[in-house]
């Protein structure tokens, strides 16, 4: 995004706009707490600024600042539908591509408003007005750190928009353990901290929060895990059944990926979660170093995302999809044991 560009978002920005922000389809960390930071900066310029996510998140999103003033696309379709029609502006969060939106795609595809786009996956679609684009950044909210910057609006970040923030850039960076966290993410995060951000409690409010079900939930993805040491890969299978038995609730499964990651001589992991209610498997993957699950997940598994992080999916069985899985890794063999 040049300079040009941020003087015309900058008036676009100069009197009240009727504004939508919307993240993708089963939105995370770093969608929640993009999407709010930049609805409480907005707010605060004098904006009508609305967050509408495509469905529901997990449990242990609900406490940032904000949450509750969010829209759910798939449970107030009407109210929804209504303030993407009448906004002004809409910027879309975390996302790339209007299908990352599950349903609401073709109301936004039919929607002729000005679109901003800030993201950090890898090969946006051009359906933007304006493009903040940056694969090499760690997360969507530290993008919108600055972009407020950029705006010449850091003075403006008070402790709501510094938690939401805080919020995204940590669990997208793995609680700052992957490689996208670099010198500048850790001084974002001390000038949040500074601005009042928490992180402590934000920490604990995030990953200290487990149920006793999804506790035993992850006893079986353990019990599950496989190895394949000749291609430096571990996997994951969790049948619906599995998750029906433990009282599954979204973001129940959140990280069960990185057990297989986290074990000695491992590169590329991934979990197979089957959802009988749309009828795939949800697939998680995970790589460390050159190995690009974002690449293996295009070209096999409708899907993408970054170098070492990416999910997809498959219409398969959850066991014709491993076999599936395990028929095409041969053809990686060199790639893994390089």
């Amino acid at each position: 995004m040049n300079t040009s560009e941020i003087k015309e978002i900058k008036v676009l920005l100069s009197t009240p706009k009727k504004i939508v922000i919307i993240p993708h389809k089963n939105p995370d960390g770093d969608a929640i707490g993009s999407t709010l930071a930049l609805h409480h900066y907005l707010s605060g310029l004098g904006h009508h600024s609305t967050v509408i996510t495509p469905n529901d998140y997990p449990k242990f999103l609900k406490w940032i600042p904000g949450e509750n003033s969010i829209v759910k696309y798939d449970n107030d379709n009407d109210l929804a539908v209504s303030k993407i029609k009448e906004a002004d502006i809409i910027f879309t969060l975390d996302f790339n591509h209007f299908s990352r939106t599950g349903n609401m795609e073709n109301v936004l595809i039919q929607t002729d408003t000005t679109f901003i786009m800030i993201d950090h996956h890898q090969q946006p679609d051009d359906y933007a007005t304006y493009t903040y684009s940056d694969v090499g950044m760690s997360s969507t909210c530290q993008m919108i750190y600055h972009f407020i910057e950029k705006l010449g609006d850091l003075d403006k970040i008070n402790a709501d928009i510094a938690t939401c923030i805080y919020v995204g850039i940590m669990t997208d960076t793995g609680s700052f353990r992957f490689r996208s966290t670099t010198s500048t993410t850790h001084r974002v995060i001390s000038d949040l901290i500074d601005r009042g951000a928490d992180n402590t409690r934000i920490h604990e409010n995030i990953y200290d929060t487990n149920s006793y079900s999804r506790l035993q939930l992850q006893g079986v993805a353990l019990k599950n895990l496989k190895v394949l040491p000749e291609y430096k890969t571990a996997y994951i299978t969790l049948s619906q059944k599995e998750l029906d038995d433990h009282n599954f609730k979204k973001g129940d499964t959140e990280g069960f990926v990185n057990m297989g990651l986290s074990l000695e001589g491992i590169i590329f992991a991934l979990i197979f979660i089957e959802n009988k209610g749309e009828n795939i498997i949800k697939i998680s993957l995970r790589s460390k170093g050159d190995f690009s699950v974002n690449e293996f997940s295009r070209n096999h598994f409708e899907g993408g995302g970054h170098h070492n992080a990416a999910g997809g999916k498959s219409n398969l069985s959850i066991k014709e999809t491993v076999e599936k899985f395990i028929s095409i890794l041969p053809s990686y063999k060199n790639a893994l044991n390089s």
